[in-house]
């Protein structure tokens, strides 16, 4: 399940720098995380990077993207030319 971060965001940009996938971009007013490329950090750590850093506890599992652990890892090794 790709994250998504939430209104909570206070924009610090913590997150951004911490995602392996390149998935987070600053936003018109909120931080976001492209489904397209989240991994839920899945082949690079053992939990969501984003989640850990968040001050605020933006970021959360996005229930429209709901995904296997292979298909996470598959598209970690998909983005990084595994």
């Amino acid at each position: 399940m790709a994250y998504k971060i939430t209104e909570e965001c206070i924009s610090c940009g913590a997150c951004e720098p911490e995602c392996p996938n390149q998935a987070i971009s600053e936003g018109d007013s909120t931080y976001v995380i492209d489904p397209a490329k989240c991994t839920e950090c899945v082949g690079a750590h053992d939990a969501p990077k984003c989640a850990e850093v968040c001050p605020v506890d933006a970021p959360k599992p996005d229930p429209a993207h709901k995904e296997t652990r292979e298909v996470l890892q598959a598209r970690y090794n998909k983005l990084h030319g595994k």
